[in-house]
């Protein structure tokens, strides 16, 4: 390949003049074919890493995607960028549309897919066909985060890369710990890969958490706070019922333009609330972490967090969130004595207990076979719970009493070490909420060492008065008709968009 003049595709195809940190390192080792792991904080352009690359690669770049919101606004981002040759597939497509881009792969640059679309064997028969020069996971971090219960398919994409034939790989996430690096790696049968390791703390975020007595408070907290904002801001909460009701209390004390958003409602009005928001037609989101990785909104100024994350890294991406454009921004967590039941709640229903293991295992036996969840309704397993099982169970010929015994303490075994893991992290936030000292070196010391000296105030122990902040919009534009707005967005699009 005849040297590439990459400053130069970022200016004419992306116009940019600089790269950001890191972004240079990651897509040249994406030119030459090295299989690389890059972190890189939240807002910092991981997308660029592997669009600019697509570009010169010969043949085809697949980006695993884990949200389809996201695969949707990325399509639509490097769109507006003029890269027309780039497509997604996922379930909102309708048969025809499928048919579409599957049969027109060959003229694609970019190719967006959740590993479940990748598991089917149409698919992969279609892809096997195709060059691909790179093989990429956007949101690495969930392969370790998710794969282990809630989307098995994760820890197959080892497997997909030797069927289409050894591609390079690039896996990209905003935060991992050491242990969560090596997972990654382990997972894709990299453990050789390169690794290209930023400082995921970003200095522009204010870091906060008030401890208030009951959830009656953390209301009263909350509306207090909020009335002395104007700017847009999220909500996280851990329960979809919560998100909904507290949304509504904020209504009702006119607090602004006001929606919730969780994983249980119709995949069009989550898309609706999104859009709202990215448009500036919402002031503040009520959610759960089903909204997050799509949203790429660079004017962010206020992250809450109403119940405890049950993991540092969860923490760090939602609230990496605020503050794209590098301005100021602040992340609240709120904390009642008694949070942590929450989280200790949800990793007791995403792993089997051990009487659990021992009932699905005899219903194995019994049955000469591995069943479909639909099978396991009387085991009453939740859907996470039946993923561990068949995950780590495997295809076992469970004719024999010996194998159920050896397969009973394998997975007894997986299940006490994932429970260990899933409390230590939950272990590491109370840290966090509980440390004496300074909140930001607690926070990232799993992760790095030291910090970025911050903008501003640093956090609540560091400077008590951080609770008085107050935020207007950026761009205060109000009075102007929504059809104005709208116009506005397209023709003044912020060049910090999407990179």
């Amino acid at each position: 390949m005849e040297p590439i003049n990459v400053k130069k595709v970022l200016e004419d195809q992306f116009k940019f003049s600089e790269f950001r940190p890191g972004q240079e390192n990651v897509i040249e080792n994406a030119l030459h074919g090295m299989d690389t792991l890059a972190i890189l904080p939240t807002g910092s352009g991981k997308s660029l890493c592997y669009q600019l690359p697509s570009l010169i690669l010969p043949g085809l770049t697949i980006v695993v995607s884990p949200l389809i919101s996201l695969m949707i606004d990325q399509v639509k981002q490097v769109k507006a960028k003029g890269m027309k040759r780039v497509a997604a597939l996922h379930s909102f497509l309708s048969p025809q549309q499928k048919r579409k881009i599957s049969g027109n792969l060959r003229k694609l640059d970019l190719l967006y897919i959740s590993p479940e679309m990748l598991q089917m064997p149409k698919m992969k028969s279609l892809l096997k066909r195709e060059t691909i020069s790179l093989f990429v996971v956007d949101e690495a971090h969930c392969i370790s985060q998710w794969g282990h219960e809630f989307r098995t398919d994760y820890l197959k994409l080892h497997q997909v890369i030797s069927d289409l034939g050894e591609p390079p790989v690039l896996a990209l996430s905003a935060t991992a710990t050491p242990e969560v690096q090596e997972d990654i790696l382990f997972q894709l049968g990299r453990t050789e890969a390169c690794k290209l390791i930023y400082p995921m703390d970003k200095p522009n975020i204010q870091l906060s958490v008030a401890r208030i007595e009951n959830d009656q408070e953390k209301r009263s907290f909350l509306i207090d706070f909020l009335s002395r904002q104007k700017a847009p801001s999220m909500i996280y909460f851990s329960s979809r019922q919560m998100a909904e009701k507290v949304s509504l209390e904020l209504k009702a004390n006119s607090l602004g333009r006001i929606a919730f958003y969780h994983g249980g409602m119709d995949p069009v009005d989550r898309q609706l609330v999104q859009q709202q928001f990215m448009n500036n037609e919402l002031d503040i989101v009520c959610c759960t972490s089903a909204f997050g990785m799509g949203i790429d909104k660079p004017d962010i100024r206020i992250v809450i967090h109403y119940h405890l994350p049950p993991r540092i890294e969860s923490f760090i991406q939602e609230i990496g969130r605020a503050g794209r454009d590098g301005e100021e921004c602040t992340s609240l967590l709120l904390y009642a004595p008694g949070d942590e039941r929450l989280p200790q709640m949800f990793i007791q229903s995403e792993l089997p207990s051990h009487e659990q293991i021992d009932a699905f295992l005899r219903f194995c036996y019994t049955n000469k076979k591995t069943p479909a969840y639909e099978d396991c309704i009387h085991l009453e397993l939740s859907e996470s719970q039946y993923n561990f099982l068949i995950a780590n169970a495997g295809d076992k010929d469970f004719s024999l009493q010996a194998t159920v015994r050896e397969t009973a303490d394998k997975l007894k075994e997986r299940q006490l070490l994932r429970t260990e893991q899933k409390q230590n992290h939950l272990i590491h936030m109370m840290e966090v909420i509980n440390t004496p000292g300074c909140r930001r070196k607690d926070l990232y010391r799993h992760f790095q060492e030291g910090f970025q000296t911050p903008h501003q105030k640093c956090c609540d122990h560091c400077h008590p008065e951080i609770f008085q902040v107050t935020y207007e919009s950026v761009k205060e534009r109000q009075g102007l008709p929504l059809w104005e707005e709208r116009l506005y967005n397209i023709f003044h699009a912020r060049s910090s968009y999407g990179q």
